[in-house]
């Protein structure tokens, strides 16, 4: 299980480059699928669980790193 054997950080990461890097590992672990649905269960506050990221208790496509939105971003708002 990557989660066991890395970083726990990752998985509790700000930076979007290492988020994307924890869901990732997921993605090879052979409890994804009750991982996910265990943090959906106890709706978990945050972090990346099952491949998938939490943010206050829901899950959300990308996590947005602190600081102002990208130019980017808001323009497609």
């Amino acid at each position: 299980m990557p989660c066991r054997t890395n970083d726990p950080e990752l998985w509790f990461a700000e930076h979007t480059a290492q988020v994307e890097a924890a869901k990732s590992l997921c993605r090879t672990c052979p409890l994804q699928a009750g991982c996910l649905s265990g943090a959906l269960d106890r709706q978990e506050p945050w972090g990346v669980w099952g491949g998938e990221v939490f943010v206050d208790g829901k899950v959300v496509a990308r996590k947005r790193g602190r600081g102002r939105p990208r130019k980017s971003e808001t323009a497609a708002a």
